[in-house]
């Protein structure tokens, strides 16, 4: 099952992603995920977090442009070459993986989980279980 990404792209300026992530705690909102990649004039931040509805109105309210996207988190074993585990079934499937990022936090397990972006997610949640990978739903928001 997928969970849901926010996407905003921020100016590039000291502070700017020190006031969202007020705003965002000031609303009772946790980030569980965050990815930010510069560019010379903004910055792409992607977010998971434990309420996605709330964290979009509360970003649209303050006047950001807000994409979601359906992405995958998936426990990945914590040893060296532990991260084949999860790309090699998706190699073999076909499905290409577009980005991914730590989350912050462990799961159950006490094994590191990351947030992917597939070319397939549904394909990929399926091909990852048949190969016994955990991947999390909804419940990830609270762990």
């Amino acid at each position: 099952m997928a969970i849901k990404q926010i996407s905003i792209t921020l100016e590039n300026l000291p502070g700017t992603l020190m006031d969202i992530s007020e705003r965002l705690g000031v609303e009772g909102i946790n980030i569980r995920a965050i990815s930010v990649a510069e560019t010379q004039e903004a910055a792409a931040v992607r977010v998971v977090t434990d309420n996605p509805v709330k964290t979009v109105n509360v970003l649209r309210s303050i006047g950001l442009a807000v994409m979601e996207r359906d992405v995958i988190a998936v426990e990945v074993p914590d040893h060296p070459g532990g991260l084949v585990a999860v790309l090699k079934p998706l190699k073999a499937a076909k499905i290409n993986v577009l980005y991914l990022y730590p989350y912050l936090g462990r799961g159950e397990s006490d094994q590191a989980i990351v947030i992917m972006a597939v070319d397939k997610t549904k394909e990929a949640v399926s091909v990852l279980k048949k190969n016994w990978v955990r991947t999390f739903g909804p419940e990830i928001y609270a762990l």
